[in-house]
């Protein structure tokens, strides 16, 4: 019996194994075949509305062509039942763009889709998003998409997971920023009862004054993410009871809300709170101690608001916080000694950021070192000083440390303030000016990828123990006091750099020969010399400005990946011969500066293939010839400066219609000629115009009105710079700054840090005729105005004194008649005038400007009286301007006549008479030839002496015409 039973238990057994062996053969065969013929359909047919492509431009969907649907990419089945339930689109291709097809409700077992990452070029959300009744996950950030969200989404119950928007990383991708959803009320969306992932960053939610409630109403919600959302105030009556104790990550940064409209509702929401982020608001005054009860809080983001005064006093018993970024304050105090026996922050704090605020002495350093779990600490840009304790070194988890910023002047830190910093990997120090004191055979405990010393003095010596880092990616140690010789090593140790400044430094030394992997290099100001490097790799920003280098520019043909070249930067050397055809390969250049070497021939044409640029400069060389047609194609050029060449022909008319981007341009001291052309009426943002020093001719054009940055009171930006945000392993976006060499109140001055404020038009130096239009006048903000040594005629219009901004005024050797305009002496911030050598006339107009410049300003005009040239206009007659009759002048041409004729025949009888005595008689001859030698030294030495007075008399003028600089 017992017997039996065994047999009937193996029986059972073995049909057991069976059925699991013939389970597991169709569960292997479902996982190849699971594709139903009608959803590989559909799906095809969804394909035909879009459009996908890989990195390399390659049509991606070119691969679902095969029977199996399910392997298809972005495409997942359910094991067992073959069905498709999820398209996921991010992340597997570079971009998707198209529409899309209703197609996908045939798809009825879709439980997630997946569009975000990509670009449906501002496209609203399809209504029939909302029949799709299993989703559970719908994700469409990033995708601009836009317009108002479909009201019939409320329609999905069964979604736990929303998201429409961006999330910090995702306003890099995305294409407008500007073009955001829009939505009125938000009742629909609580009927999403099963939501536990909501995020609608970036929607318009500024009418959605129900958006709090609605939040109420989803118990299950986990995170919720309303950045910049424009969100309206929380109403005073609103009532907190049943709120969510689900929600553990909530981000409203950047909505302007205020400390009244949140601080109650916050306190309310949840208890169980794990990350928070009110960055980005208008929250003031003291930090709420309503804070500490947030026990459960690990991450805590406040900065770019109003808070003020003490920081830790209400965070002290948070024991879980381990991430508090407080950047853009107003905070003043660290506050964590006065708690050490009560709180619990201070161990299980890792990442701290209080740059930007407002704490000041040397205290706060010595109450971080309290923290032993820290491994990030941030105190940049604040009012520390004092001396900095070598306890900082004792901190064990640190790996960021950045102290930029600061006022520690001539505060000395050594080998022992990084003594136990076994795992740093950050250092930050620019701009605090410390003395780095560090023996030449030190080895330190740490290798950094990131080393920001600039400012700071390392100097004299090079610090030979740069050679134990071997894993640096960004090394800044510019103007740090270096006065040596780089040394042979160092371009072989530091072999993962990707960025390198060196620059403003007084280094010394040549490039090597082949140059390797580093994405941006600036060696500018210091002394290296020799040719560039003939093997230079993947670039992406080159500034070797201001150095000794020789030879010719060629050598950047041969910089690989060409596409990927900004900046290039080899102004102030003493590069000569032509500039290389390859340029037209760097399709991606926005800075080229060539100024000041000796470089000659045409202005390449090839310079018209970089439709990217936006600055240009190459002054002070020695191009020659007519300006190329095909930099009209330089449509989104600022700066052009081609000042100081021996450029010719007339000002191109293209370069007003074409280059209306224009914020600086310069062709002073060049050969221009004919007329200034009206077209250049179309620079509407020029803030700079210099043609001086050229042959330029003709009148003013009566449209500088055009001007708008002149003639409007605009919000101007203090540099003219360009930023380049391709550098992802720099920790900041690098920024390139326009300098200009310009001729400033008599002297030449370079303007860099605040060249964009300067609002100026030099025409100095020229032919021009003709009277001063009347519509210059219009330019109320305009600063600097020359229009010295032309033959301008006529008066000064009356209406001079409508350039309530000038500062400086020359209109000196003209030909301006008449009297001095009474509205110039309206002009409170004229502090450089210059009306001499003109035919002006009557009494200087009095006020509070013009009495106090020197008599110099108004010389050789006759006809002025008044202060400061005279005391009064009692003694002075007006010029008498002598007339002559008709008839009188006839008479004087015949009189004149006879005179030159009578002249020449006297001038021929006396000539051959005296030639007739000197060659037949010896004893004169010899006499004539002494005294034409006696004749030839003295005219010789007057010479020279009126030689050396006429130039000390040019070089004494305030303004001249010299072609210099």
């Amino acid at each position: 019996m017992m017997s039996s039973k065994r047999s009937h238990k193996l029986l059972l057994l073995h049909f057991a194994i069976f059925c699991l062996l013939l389970l597991q053969e169709n569960c292997t065969e479902a996982n190849v075949i699971l594709c139903k013929e009608s959803e590989r359909k559909t799906l095809l047919e969804f394909k035909q509305s879009l459009q996908a492509v890989d990195s390399s431009g390659n049509d991606v969907l070119s691969s679902w062509k095969s029977k199996e649907c399910c392997v298809w990419v972005g495409v997942s089945c359910n094991n067992l039942t073959g069905y498709v339930e999820k398209l996921d689109f991010r992340s597997k291709f570079k971009d998707v763009a198209g529409t899309i097809s209703s197609s996908l409700l045939k798809l009825h077992h879709l439980r997630l889709l997946d569009l975000s990452y990509n670009d449906f070029n501002g496209s609203v959300i399809p209504e029939f998003f909302g029949s799709l009744k299993k989703l559970r996950y719908l994700d469409l950030s990033n995708a601009n998409f836009g317009g108002s969200i479909p009201s019939n989404l409320g329609n999905l119950s069964m979604l736990e997971t929303f998201r429409l928007g961006g999330n910090g990383e995702g306003l890099f991708y995305r294409h407008n920023i500007g073009n955001m959803f829009t939505v009125g009320k938000l009742e629909w969306l609580s009927h999403l009862s099963f939501l536990r992932g909501l995020d609608l960053s970036f929607v318009s939610l500024s009418s959605a004054d129900d958006w709090s409630q609605v939040i109420n109403k989803l118990p299950f919600l986990e995170e919720l993410s309303l950045s910049h959302c424009d969100l309206p105030s929380i109403s005073p009556s609103f009532s907190f009871t049943n709120f969510s104790t689900s929600l553990t990550s909530l981000d409203l940064s950047g909505n302007s809300l205020t400390s009244s409209s949140i601080y109650q509702w916050l306190f309310n929401v949840s208890s169980n709170l794990v990350s928070l982020d009110l960055s980005m608001n208008q929250l003031k005054g003291p930090i709420p101690e309503a804070f500490g009860n947030m026990i459960t809080m690990q991450e805590l983001y406040l900065s770019h608001n109003q808070l003020e005064g003490e920081i830790f006093k209400s965070f002290g018993n948070m024991c879980s916080l381990a991430f508090l970024d407080m950047e853009s304050n107003h905070l003043s105090t660290f506050g964590i000694v006065q708690n050490t026996s009560l709180s619990c922050t201070r161990y299980s704090l890792r990442e701290l950021s209080l740059a930007h605020n407002q704490l000041k002495g040397n205290s706060v350093l010595n109450e971080i070192t309290k923290l032993p779990s820290l491994s990030v600490l941030d105190l940049g840009y604040n009012l520390l000083n004092g001396t900095i304790k070598e306890s900082i070194g004792q901190l064990p988890n640190l790996k960021v440390l950045r102290l930029a910023g600061n006022a520690f002047d001539n505060v000395v830190i050594s080998e022992a303030h990084f003594s136990n910093l076994t795992k740093l990997r950050s250092l930050d120090l620019s701009y605090s000016y410390l003395t780095l004191k560090i023996s030449s055979g030190w080895s330190p405990p740490f290798q950094l990828g990131f080393m920001l010393l600039c400012s700071c003095k390392i100097g004299p010596r090079f610090p030979i123990w740069l050679r134990t880092q071997t894993a640096l990616v960004f090394l800044d140690i510019s103007a740090s006091e270096i006065s040596d010789s780089l040394p042979d090593w160092f371009w072989n140790s530091v072999d993962s750099l990707v960025y390198l400044n060196m620059s403003f430094n007084q280094i010394n030394g040549t490039l090597p020969h082949e140059l390797r992997y580093k994405r941006h290099l600036d060696l500018s100001s210091n002394n290296f010399t020799g040719p560039l490097p003939m093997s230079l790799y993947s670039l992406w920003s080159l500034n070797l400005s201001k150095n000794k280098f020789t030879g010719s520019v060629s050598a950047i043909c041969n910089i690989m990946e060409k596409w990927s070249l900004y900046l290039l930067d080899l102004s102030y050397n003493v590069f000569s011969r032509e500039v290389p055809g390859c340029i037209a390969e760097f399709v991606r250049l926005k800075v080229l500066n060539l100024a000041d070497n000796s470089l000659s021939g045409p202005v390449p044409s090839s310079l018209g293939s970089l439709a990217s640029l936006e600055m240009l400069s190459l002054r002070g060389n020695k191009f020659s010839g007519e300006l190329p047609l095909s930099l009209h194609n330089c449509k989104m050029l600022k700066f052009l400066d081609l000042s100081n060449n021996e450029l010719s022909g007339e000002i191109p008319k293209w370069i007003g219609q074409s280059l209306s981007s224009l914020v600086f341009l310069s062709l002073r001291r060049n050969q221009f000629k004919r007329k200034m052309p009206h077209q250049l009426c179309g620079l509407k943002y020029v803030q700079i115009l210099d043609l001086s020093l050229n042959n330029i001719s003709g009148s003013l054009p009566s449209c500088f009105n055009n001007f708008t940055s002149m003639a409007q009171k605009l919000s101007l930006d203090q540099r003219i710079e360009h930023v380049f945000r391709k550098f992802f392993v720099i920790p900041f976006d690098p920024k390139y700054v326009d300098e200009a060499l310009l001729t400033w109140k008599g002297t030449k001055q370079r303007y860099a840090k605040i060249l964009g404020l300067l609002l100026a038009i030099d025409l100095s130096c020229n032919k021009l005729t003709g009277e001063i239009p009347e519509e210059l006048t219009n330019l109320q903000q305009l600063i600097a105005l020359n229009l010295s040594r032309n033959s301008l005629i006529g008066k000064i219009p009356q209406k001079i004194g409508q350039l309530r901004q000038l500062e400086v005024l020359d209109l000196s050797r003209n030909k301006f008649s008449s009297n001095i305009p009474t509205s110039l002496s309206e002009l409170t911030f004229l502090s450089t005038l210059d009306l001499s050598y003109n035919y002006l006339s009557g009494k200087i107009p009095t006020g509070r400007q013009l009495q106090l410049f020197d008599p110099s300003s108004y010389s050789h005009n006759q006809g002025l009286c008044g202060p400061p040239v005279s005391p009064d206009c009692s003694m002075v007659e007006p010029p008498q301007v002598e007339h002559t009759r008709e008839g009188e002048e006839d008479s004087i041409n015949e009189f004149m006549k006879w005179f030159y004729t009578g002249t020449g025949l006297g001038f021929a009888v006396g000539f051959w008479g005296f030639c007739s005595v000197v060659f037949f008689k010896r004893s004169w001859r010899h006499s004539y030839y002494r005294f034409l030698d006696n004749t030839k030294d003295w005219l010789y030495v007057s010479f020279i002496l009126m030689k050396t007075s006429l130039m000390k008399r040019i070089k004494a003028l305030p303004t001249s015409c010299r072609r210099s600089g």
